[in-house]
């Protein structure tokens, strides 16, 4: 789950991480009033969308207006929210479709003396967290791991512990922070790690971390993604979730109890089993064609769910066919069957659907598939299913 900026702000402030004083604002009054609240000096406006690269992004149909505006008055203030607020933005992270703007967050100024990037995420091979950190702050970070990664510097650090003092010294070596920007960083760092690890998150990313003028570190940005599985433990976050910000089919498909994720294909696809999911959105893409969506129904999928699953794919008008690819374990491949049935009876398949079963009780499964009314290609392995699909959506 992703939060804004502001939210995630409020976040750090609470665990103890360094932040400026900001506002959100709704209208371009809001941010006045919120400018001249905060002393009416320099502020910057910036735009609120679930995606990196706001400050080198644009207004759909004003080029010239960026996601991120320095604002030395309060008639900038004003322009520059209506420029924002309610208009689409694309950045790098949106793709050309780009985001709309519903608030944007008025910040106070500070005397910037360096930029850094700093980011935490989960390193799965060593299965402990990773701070990375790199000179190169306010760049987009994938642009400098391409072409210079040596400017990337990585600590691991054990959850249970945190981040260590030496490893604050080692990386403020590597970063030329010394003195009074070194102590800051001694508290600044352990800070930022243990909020990682006691809000379950999978992504907390600052860019850019500024060191001030006076010697003090603090978070400019906040991009933050908590691990969806783990927010029983965290239930007040669930209220700071911004449905308007997240595909519509993917909000409707989580609460059916599916994961699902849209993408830019023609190939729907029906699975159990993430790792199914991955293999047959691979097989596809092997035989030229492109999968529509990542699509679980779980190891315990029932006619419900499976009916609300081609609800979900068919409403996509870029689906021009559906890839069944079910390995039938604790899911039985008759369940299956009579779920595809009952689907067909209730939704109605427009586009052609290629099935494949394999597991419990396949035989019977692919017995009342061939007994029934529906319109089905079979397969007789993922192959199979893969070729069949590419082929009838041409």
């Amino acid at each position: 789950m992703k939060i804004h900026e502001y939210q995630g702000k409020e976040l750090f402030r609470q665990a103890g991480v360094p932040v400026l004083e900001g506002i959100v604002a709704t209208t371009p009054e809001e941010a006045v009033a919120a400018y001249e609240k905060l002393g009416g000096v320099i502020a910057v406006v910036k735009s609120q969308i679930h995606a990196g690269g706001r400050g080198k992004g644009t207004v759909l149909d004003n080029p010239n207006q960026n996601g991120v505006v320095v604002c030395k008055n309060a008639d900038e203030v004003q322009a520059t929210a209506a420029g924002l607020l309610g208009k689409t933005l694309v950045t790098i992270q949106t793709g050309p479709e780009g985001k709309t703007v519903n608030r944007v967050f008025v910040e106070a100024g500070c005397d910037i003396a360096r930029e850094l990037y700093l980011g935490i995420v989960l390193d799965r091979a060593s299965s402990k967290p990773v701070l990375m950190a790199s000179t190169e702050g306010g760049v987009e970070i994938e642009k400098v791991a391409e072409e210079t990664p040596e400017l990337i510097f990585k600590e691991h650090f054990d959850p249970a512990i945190g981040l260590e003092g030496f490893q604050v010294r080692k990386l403020c070596k590597k970063l030329g922070i010394s003195g009074a920007a070194a102590k800051a960083a001694s508290r600044f760092m352990p800070a930022i790690c243990r909020f990682f690890v006691d809000y379950d998150c999978s992504l907390t990313e600052i860019n850019p971390l500024v060191i001030t003028g006076d010697d003090q570190m603090i978070a400019l940005d906040a991009k933050i993604t908590f691990d969806g599985n783990a927010l029983f433990r965290h239930k007040e976050l669930l209220e700071l979730r911004d449905l308007s910000e997240e595909e519509p089919s993917e909000v409707r498909a989580s609460e059916s109890g599916l994961s699902y994720v849209k993408l830019e294909g023609n190939i729907g696809c029906l699975v159990n089993g993430a790792g199914l999911a991955l293999s047959t959105m691979d097989i596809i893409k092997y035989h030229g064609g492109q999968p529509a969506n990542f699509l679980d129904v779980g190891g315990g999928a029932n006619a419900t769910q499976v009916t609300e699953a081609f609800r979900i794919l068919l409403s996509d008008p870029k689906c021009k066919g559906v890839l069944v690819n079910i390995f039938g374990g604790i899911a039985r491949c008759t369940t299956i069957a009579d779920a595809l049935i009952q689907a067909s009876q209730t939704v109605g398949f427009s586009v052609p659907l290629v099935v494949r079963l394999e597991g419990t009780e396949v035989e019977e499964g692919r017995k009342m598939l061939a007994d029934s009314d529906v319109d089905i290609i079979s397969a007789t392995d993922i192959n199979d299913a893969a070729k069949k699909i590419v082929a009838a959506v041409g």
